[in-house]
């Protein structure tokens, strides 16, 4: 068996530790140290200040709305799509991938066409005396338009793998369908589903383009922490920018732990699987 010579091996890996270094690394650790450059107590002092209070809330409230209502759109969304035959499949699944292939500005610009008081259901929006843009549903709605593909994506191939037999046999013995979710469909999925809620949810909290769209901007109100971080480094006001940024950096780190976590249990569980069925 042809092997590559060993000097090649060793300067590939410097090669990607390296580029790690500069892109990865370095820039994390730059955010650490200007948000901590003037001490514990300026660093503590940028996290509690109202306006920033306010945005982490925000945030934590937007993500808390977004998540759950992706993680079931996105179950059912998969279940269809893999369980199912219809007219208008490939079209649904084309669809998924949209917030994927459309800037998230275009996608905040949708919602203004779309409820702006001159857009499609402005004026009955108006008539009716309900708030849409510049409010909290309209930020609510262009962040579960960005990471809704994110569970159906994660759901989709693997419901597709595992077909429809456990789910057919279940219904045979005389099991109801809510029960054949719970205790057949739903354990088989459920790591596949929760890497997809992580996932959903890093974005949904770092989300940027489509929020800043469809926010306002207003202070205290409507500002999310990355609407904050890029507000207050315009003012200039750098420590509490990457003491917010770190915020978010910290996020970044614990989501990625746990999807190394979960992808080092699924690889172990499938392993356990295959030698299972050898035996």
């Amino acid at each position: 068996m042809h092997k590559e010579p060993t000097w090649i091996k060793w300067t590939l890996i410097a090669i990607s530790l390296v580029f790690l270094a500069i892109f990865i690394a370095l820039p994390v650790f730059t955010i650490f140290e200007q948000a901590f450059s003037k001490g514990w107590d300026v660093y503590v002092n940028a996290i509690v200040e109202p306006d920033a209070l306010a945005a982490i809330k925000l945030t934590v409230l937007i993500a808390a709305i977004v998540v759950p209502l992706n993680a079931f759109f996105g179950l059912l969304t998969a279940w269809a799509i893999a369980k199912f035959e219809f007219f208008g499949k490939n079209v649904l699944i084309t669809l998924i991938e949209l917030p994927f292939s459309v800037s998230p500005i275009i996608a905040g610009l949708i919602f203004i066409l779309l409820f702006a008081p001159q857009g499609w259901f402005g004026q009955w929006l108006i008539d009716h005396d309900i708030r849409i843009l510049f409010a909290l549903p309209g930020m609510v709605l262009a962040t579960a338009f960005v990471t809704f593909p994110f569970v159906a994506r994660e759901l989709i191939p693997l419901m597709q793998e595992l077909g429809k037999d456990d789910e057919e046999a279940s219904l045979t013995l005389g099991a109801g369908g809510l029960y054949t979710f719970w205790r057949v469909t739903l354990p088989n999925i459920k790591w596949a589903l929760l890497y997809g809620v992580i996932l959903t949810n890093a974005r949904a909290m770092g989300e940027f383009g489509a929020v800043a769209v469809v926010s306002g901007l207003q202070r205290g109100v409507t500002m999310t922490m990355p609407l904050q971080i890029e507000v207050l480094y315009n003012e200039y006001h750098l420590t509490a920018a990457f003491a917010v940024a770190s915020l978010l950096t910290l996020l970044a780190l614990v989501t990625l732990a746990i999807k190394s976590a979960i992808e080092r249990f699924i690889a172990r569980q499938r392993k356990a699987n295959v030698f299972e069925g050898k035996q």
